[in-house]
């Protein structure tokens, strides 16, 4: 399901002119903070099947899961076809480009970087954008 040598950028219409750290809400964290948390707190770490689950709604803010109940929760949550990382709000409203290593493996680079503007321009690199949160022209 994940992409491997990839850059996300941005959506064309993110509103965020640098790398924005999302809003915490007091009911809890949202997709945005969980997966901004991961990504941030361990660059390189997770791929994108483990920030999709745990950024979702069953697993979300959980701590008190065991590695059972994760497994069967996976199980579950990718029975389905799901949206990859490029519905994210961290590329499409944060300002955040997604860079996905040899092993799928994912950094976050904000939009005003040096390495966001490297990784941009890699032709190593499929290149890829954030899906638009409008759905207007453009």
């Amino acid at each position: 399901m994940g992409y491997t040598d990839t850059f996300i950028a941005v959506a064309e219409d993110c509103p965020a002119n640098s790398g924005e750290i999302p809003p915490q809400r007091a009911g809890g964290p949202t997709v945005a903070s969980t997966q901004y948390a991961m990504l941030a707190g361990f660059p390189g770490r997770w791929t994108q099947e483990d920030v999709l689950l745990a950024s979702s709604a069953g697993v979300r803010g959980r701590e008190d899961l065991s590695d059972h109940e994760l497994e069967r929760l996976r199980q579950e949550y990718f029975a389905q076809p799901r949206a990859c990382l490029r519905a994210s709000p961290l590329p499409k409203t944060f300002g955040w480009g997604l860079h996905y290593d040899a092993e799928g493996r994912i950094t976050l680079h904000a939009i005003d970087s040096a390495e966001y503007a490297r990784l941009r321009s890699d032709p190593a690199l499929t290149q890829l954008r954030a899906m638009r949160s409008s759905r207007g022209p453009g």
